[in-house]
């Protein structure tokens, strides 16, 4: 068993790598087919299940599909600790069966994973938890895996940009932090140091609350007109947080995901409009 999860993350990571979108950091899609969009999952696999039967990649191979943040939240085990992880490993077998319509993109909290910071949530360090829980089911296995988790989020891509003109990333640096941010990240190899304060990977994916110059400035300098994003937690599933930024949550019972043809152009508007309830999806 430990073997076999070791194996699944490894192979993972090499799909991740090689996914056919990807252009270095950057999952660059196909001006075809449609595209769904998810927040942060956290840990919630009935969501996850939902956001799997919509997708129906079987039947809908010009579909993609776009996650982050998958660990740290949902079920635990008898002492509290962190069992995401399994829908982690889940994740995998998805992007193995669906190498190329599948991706997935870094958040703040496989960030800290990778470090082994702290992270709270819901007044928990999180980071303590998931490894907890790994040691008590892996035992003397548990390092390895812990490692392969490790490389498995170490591969993956930093956003993925739509044909339209849409930018998709677990958020964006700060207006405080701009000024430190390399957008060279997108189109070089990425380093530990990148992933630790203040390097640029982690600035893109802690950053919150963004004001609309800055939006308007990383627009032009990414090409796009419309950001999606995650990481800012969001009651009702979404908000529209600028003239061109989306905010998407999938990580609890109001949770929502968005889909978008990406054979069309699309307003602030629309891009609302087109969000869809979890709820909804049998």
């Amino acid at each position: 068993m430990p073997q076999t999860i070791i194996e699944l993350l490894n192979n993972a990571a090499k799909a991740n790598y090689a996914d056919n979108s990807r252009k270095q950091n950057v999952i660059c899609l196909p001006a075809n087919g449609n595209l769904i969009v998810t927040g942060d999952i956290h840990g919630h696999r009935r969501n996850f299940e939902r956001i799997v039967s919509f997708a129906d990649l079987d039947n809908n191979p010009e579909t993609h599909v776009v996650l982050h943040e998958i660990i740290h939240g949902g079920p635990q085990d008898a002492h509290g600790g962190c069992l995401s992880y399994k829908l982690l490993f889940d994740v995998a077998r998805f992007k193995l069966r669906f190498p190329n319509q599948v991706h997935i993109i870094l958040g703040n909290h496989a960030t800290a994973f990778i470090n082994n910071s702290d992270v709270m949530k819901a007044g928990k360090e999180m980071n303590r938890a998931f490894r907890a829980a790994l040691e008590r089911e892996f035992e003397q296995n548990a390092g390895d895996i812990i490692q392969a988790i490790r490389n498995f989020l170490l591969s993956l891509a930093l956003a993925v940009k739509c044909p339209n003109r849409i930018w998709i990333s677990h958020s964006l640096p700060a207006d405080k932090a701009a000024d430190d941010f390399d957008p060279e990240i997108f189109n070089r190899p990425i380093t530990e140091t990148d992933l630790q304060r203040p390097g640029s990977a982690y600035l893109l994916t802690w950053g919150r609350r963004h004001s609309q110059q800055l939006l308007d400035k990383l627009a032009s300098l990414l090409d796009v007109d419309l950001f999606v994003l995650g990481h800012q937690p969001q009651e009702k599933g979404f908000a529209q947080a600028g003239d061109n930024l989306l905010i998407i949550a999938s990580d609890h019972n109001h949770g929502c995901i968005l889909e978008i043809d990406l054979t069309e152009s699309y307003t602030i508007r629309q891009l609302v409009d087109s969000v869809i309830p979890l709820t909804s999806i049998a």
